[in-house]
C-alpha cells in the first residue's frame, strides 16, 4: 500500500498545484517514506517543491521530548537551512510570523487513533490559522493503527483542551485526513484543505486491522508509542495518566500495562472479572499479572504490581477489544476494593491547571463520577457511552475516505 507521502513523491501530477508556491511541512520522526527516508529530506530532494519551513508537534520534529509539558525549541535545520518552528513550546498555535513563511502546509503525521493524542489538536490549530490567513493545507494521509472501531464518551461542550480538540469519542476510528475533513465541516472553516489519500488501506484486514503489518515499518510517532499494541491499548490506558497508577512509562512497554507499589493485582483482576460477568468489557485480549519497576515517571525505582494487556497473539479480537471500558473497569474495581485509595492525580496536565487531569482526558467529569459513585454500575456507564458511540458512527459517515 501507499501512504500519502509516497503518492506525493511518486506522482508528479499530484505536485503540480505546488509549483511556484512556498511549502512547509508539519512532521515528526514517524514521517517517513516506504524506504524510511524522512519526509523532510524526501521533499527537499524534489526539484519542483520549494521548502521554506518546517513545524514539529508535541515531542518535536525529532521526537526527542518525553510527555506532559516538556517543550521543544525552535531551531534551524542544519541540512536544509530552513527554520523549524515548534508547536509545542512557546506557542501551540502557529503565529502570524510562522504562517507568513509558506503558502501551502503539508501535514504528514502518524496518529494512533485516540482523541487525547495531541496531533489532532495541532491539526485543528493549523487549519484555523490557515483559514484566518488564506493559506492552504494538505494532509498526507496515514493509517489509523487502531482501525475503525469506535469507543468511549464524546467530549462535552466546554471541555475542549489540548488533548480534546472537539466532541470526538475517545476512540474515533478516523485517519488524520478524515479528521481534517471533520474539522473543516463542523467548524465551518473557510480553508482550502486537500487530503492526499492512501492507496490500498484496508482497516478491516487481519492481522493489522488498521496497520499494514509486514508491509510497513513501525516508527515511534512519540517516545512512548513503541508498537502497534500500544496504539490498540491507548484509548484506554491514556486515562491512567490522570491517576496515581503507573501507565508503564519508564518501562519497555508503556501504555500497555498499569500498576503501583501498593496494588494487589490479583485481587484487582478478580474484581474486574466479577464486574465483567454480565458484559464483554474484558473481551478481545488477554490480561496477565505482572511486576515492573519504572526507571522514570510515576513510582520510578519502585517495584510495582500490575496488569499487562496483551493484544498481539491469536486471541486478539479487533472488534471485541474495548480498551476504554477495560481501564474504566479497572478504576471502578480499585475504587470498590479500596474506597479511600488516592486514585486521582492532581497536577498541571497539558496546560490545564484548574481541572483534574482525569476529567480533561475524558472530556467531562462523567467517568470520574461514575468511578467514585459506589452505586453506579457498568450498565450505567455503558448506557452513556453506547449512545455517544452510535451518534458518532452516524456523524462520521460524511467524512470517511476509505470504505
Amino acid at each position: 500500500m501507499k501512504f500519502g507521502i509516497d503518492r506525493l513523491l511518486e506522482e508528479p501530477a499530484l505536485r503540480k498545484p505546488l509549483a511556484g508556491r512556498r511549502v512547509a511541512l508539519l512532521a515528526h520522526p514517524a514521517s517517513v517514506t516506504r524506504d524510511l527516508v524522512h519526509s523532510l529530506d524526501a521533499l527537499a530532494a524534489l526539484d519542483d517543491v520549494q521548502l521554506t519551513a518546517a513545524f514539529g508537534p508535541q515531542h518535536g520534529l525529532r521526537g526527542d521530548k518525553q510527555d506532559n509539558m516538556i517543550e521543544s525549541p525552535d531551531f534551524r535545520d542544519p541540512a536544509h537551512g530552513i527554520p523549524v518552528f515548534s508547536l509545542y513550546g512557546k506557542v501551540r498555535r502557529p503565529t502570524a510570523a510562522m504562517m507568513d513563511r509558506f503558502d501551502v502546509l503539508l501535514v504528514d503525521l502518524q496518529d494512533v487513533g485516540g482523541r487525547v493524542y495531541t496531533f489532532a489538536t495541532t491539526l485543528r490549530y493549523v487549519l484555523e490559522a490557515a483559514a484566518e490567513r488564506g493559506k492552504t493545507v494538505w494532509v498526507l494521509d496515514r493509517p489509523n493503527p487502531a482501525g475503525r472501531p469506535v469507543e468511549g464518551l464524546k467530549l462535552r461542550p466546554g471541555w475542549e483542551s489540548f488533548v480534546g480538540a472537539g466532541p470526538l469519542p475517545m476512540r474515533h476510528g478516523l485517519t488524520l485526513g478524515e479528521i481534517a475533513r471533520w474539522f473543516v465541516k463542523t467548524l465551518s472553516l473557510g480553508v482550502e484543505c486537500e487530503v492526499v489519500t492512501m492507496d490500498g488501506w484496508e482497516p478491516s484486514r487481519a492481522p493489522g486491522y488498521g496497520w499494514p503489518l509486514g508491509e510497513r515499518v513501525w516508527v515511534n510517532p512519540s517516545p512512548n508509542a513503541a508498537n502497534l499494541s500500544m496504539a490498540r491499548c491507548y484509548s484506554g490506558t491514556v486515562m491512567l495518566e490522570g491517576t496515581t497508577l503507573s501507565e508503564g512509562r519508564g518501562t519497555t512497554r508503556p501504555l500497555e500495562m498499569f500498576g503501583a507499589p501498593d496494588l494487589d493485582a490479583r485481587a484487582l483482576l478478580t474484581k474486574m472479572e466479577a464486574l465483567a460477568r454480565n458484559n464483554n468489557w474484558l473481551g478481545g485480549c488477554r490480561l496477565r499479572e505482572c511486576w515492573f519497576e519504572p526507571t522514570f515517571n510515576k513510582h520510578a525505582g519502585r517495584l510495582c504490581a500490575g496488569i499487562q494487556i496483551h493484544v498481539d497473539d491469536p486471541s486478539y479480537n479487533h472488534e471485541g477489544f474495548q480498551p476504554w471500558r477495560l481501564i474504566a473497569l479497572a478504576l471502578k474495581s480499585l475504587r470498590l476494593l479500596k474506597p479511600d485509595y488516592d486514585l486521582w492525580r492532581d497536577f498541571p496536565y497539558e496546560y490545564e491547571r484548574d481541572r483534574l487531569a482525569i476529567d480533561v482526558i475524558n472530556g467531562s467529569e462523567l467517568l470520574r463520577k461514575w468511578v467514585d459513585d459506589p452505586a453506579a454500575t457498568p450498565a450505567d456507564l455503558d448506557a452513556l457511552a453506547t449512545a455517544d458511540e452510535a451518534a458518532w458512527l452516524a456523524e462520521r459517515e460524511s467524512v470517511l475516505l476509505y470504505r
